[in-house]
């Protein structure tokens, strides 16, 4: 007889979020919070689900939700009451994360139709950092950040057109990950820039935030604004990173303790066996006094500006002066600061090059809510110095803790190529000692034996097609390893069912063009084909026919026999 398996692991989850949503006394924090009979009833589902052996990536989680991102049932408001509707349907990264066993607690505050960078602009209540609470919380994506720094949710769903992603979570001690543009779709989610607008993933690790960006990611055919992951993407950082930082000129503009507390980052970086240079980021900074101070911000007026000039009793003063600023721009105005964005794209792309990432502090200060208060436009434009030109430059970001300074908190971000989302997030999680997942899909595996193996020649090839190292592998006892003779050292793997042992070697993970780069640098006697495990797996790997050479099968591998031969 079978025994039926029970499991609450999401429904206990729910009553703790409950119990510490209530502990934390934080009403600014939400905007609309679900009944916890309706949650309870949806953690049973998950639940049933779970029992019933269906694979939930995301199972025993709960999150929040920005509220200019459509959840079905719940309002909408982007933070402005009389902008309210209901939808129908979740937005389609909901949708994803749901499907994947994760739950909605409820929709969080904002800076009104995402436009902010401090947590304050809302009719809803001024959000104060989780840690912090005389400081900002940073916004516009202020309560998402919150409610994850506050422990009542496990992750949450932002908004980042400017850094809206980065700089709440730099001032709430968390992970901020914004992808590349487009690979989570906005379907659903309130425009505020509608070129330049990304959903972005708040976590206490980077663990969390990159499984639920594998979750969120991919093409939405509603969304003409969403990309899938290319043929070619890179998997991971190579082995010995290059990382760009700012010169003196630009650290000179810190505090000195803003500037200690960055300078420490770099060395722990740099001890981390990654190694930093100093450039001129001035294109970078020259592109992102464009978003808000150029014509670009036209966009937001015809994202929101008609109706909030309209709706003025709950409008926020700062929101409302940007959208009508904005209604004054010419069409030309435009469409020469969008040759400029691209005049400066092509100047910073090309200061990186030689590098995977450029690191920067995620934002110049933590304000107190009352230097906002005392200045709103001008200490909110200073906080974007860092952030604002990513998305202009079609770049993705992750930003983490970096420690304190100048008794506010402080972070740093890594800042890499467009849908180089990968290099960013390993280089991150080195700096928090952590081991991400793969967030890309459609990754293929393939095996290598000899002189593609780690610290081996043609190991760069490796690296430069976008490989991830996975780790050591061993064949079934089935092959035999051969010197093979010719100007570059390296073995042939022999199939020899019945006259074999078993060899090891690496498994490297690419992407399909990643892979192709790879396979078309092969040269006689190798190729690629089906290698079998002794885990029980069939992978691709290089193999060579019958080779002429020394049997080294007896070693087990070629690292063996190099080491042998080197005594």
């Amino acid at each position: 007889m079978t025994t039926a398996v029970t499991t609450s692991v999401a429904h206990d989850r729910v009553l703790a979020a409950f119990e510490r949503l209530e502990a934390a006394a934080q009403p600014e924090v939400w905007i609309t919070v679900r009944s916890r009979e309706e949650v309870l009833a949806a953690a049973s589902d998950i639940d049933a689900r779970f029992a019933a052996g269906e694979a939930l990536p995301l199972y025993g989680t709960v999150f929040a939700v920005k509220d200019n991102i459509d959840v079905a049932g719940l309002p909408t408001t982007a933070a402005h009451p009389d902008f309210s509707y209901e939808p129908v349907a979740d937005s389609t990264v909901v949708s994803r994360l749901v499907a994947a066993g994760a739950i909605v607690i409820g929709k969080t505050n904002m800076d009104q139709f995402a436009t902010g960078l401090v947590g304050t602009r809302s009719p809803f209540g001024v959000v104060h950092s989780a840690i912090k609470p005389e400081r900002v919380s940073g916004g516009s994506s202020s309560g998402s950040a919150v409610a994850v720094a506050s422990g009542i949710v496990d992750f949450s769903l932002g908004t980042d057109t400017a850094g809206s992603g980065r700089v709440p979570a730099a001032y709430n001690g968390l992970v901020g990950l914004k992808p590349t543009r487009g690979v989570i779709p906005v379907t659903g989610v309130v425009p505020a820039s509608i070129s330049y607008d990304c959903v972005s993933i708040f976590a206490p690790t980077m663990s969390l935030a990159a499984d639920v960006l594998r979750v969120a990611a991919g093409a939405d055919a509603s969304d003409p604004y969403s990309r899938a992951w290319p043929a070619f993407t890179p998997l991971a950082a190579p082995a010995r990173p290059r990382v760009a930082v700012p010169d003196d000129a630009e650290l000179a503009r810190l505090s000195p303790e803003t500037r200690a507390a960055f300078e420490a980052a770099v060395r722990d970086l740099n001890a981390r066996g990654v190694e930093t240079a100093p450039i001129d980021i001035t294109p970078f900074m020259d592109a992102s006094g464009l978003l808000y101070s150029g014509a670009l911000v036209a966009e937001r007026h015809d994202a929101f500006g008609d109706f909030v000039t309209s709706n003025t009793e709950h409008a926020d003063p700062s929101v409302l002066t940007i959208a009508t600023n904005a209604w004054t721009l010419r069409a030309t105005d435009l469409a020469r600061d969008q040759r400029l964005v691209q005049e400066q794209r092509l100047r910073g792309i090309q200061a990186l090059d030689g590098f995977d990432a450029l690191l920067l502090p995620t934002a110049p200060e933590h304000p107190t809510i009352a230097d906002v208060q005392s200045d709103p436009l001008v200490v909110n434009s200073r906080l974007g110095r860092y952030t604002n030109f990513v998305n202009l430059f079609d770049l993705a970001a992750v930003a983490i803790p970096a420690g304190e300074a100048d008794g506010g908190m402080f972070g740093v971000t890594f800042v890499t190529r467009g849908f180089a989302d990968q290099v960013g997030i390993d280089l991150a999680a080195l700096m928090l000692d952590e081991d991400p997942p793969l967030v890309v899909d459609g990754a293929t595996s393939l095996v290598v034996f000899g002189a593609h193996l780690s610290g081996q020649p043609l190991n760069a090839q490796l690296e430069a097609a976008g490989g991830r190292l996975v780790g050591l592998v061993q064949t079934s006892a089935d092959y035999r390893l051969y010197d093979v003779p010719g100007p570059i050292k390296r073995p042939g793997l022999v199939y020899e069912p019945g006259n074999g042992e078993s060899i090891v070697g690496e498994e490297w993970m690419f992407s399909p063009a990643g892979l192709g780069e790879v396979v078309a640098q092969l040269t006689a006697p190798m190729s690629i084909g089906p290698i079998f495990l002794d885990d029980g797996r069939t992978v691709s790997g290089f193999q060579a026919a019958q080779v002429g050479g020394p049997d080294i099968t007896a070693f087990g591998g070629w690292l063996a026999y190099l080491q042998e031969q080197a005594v």
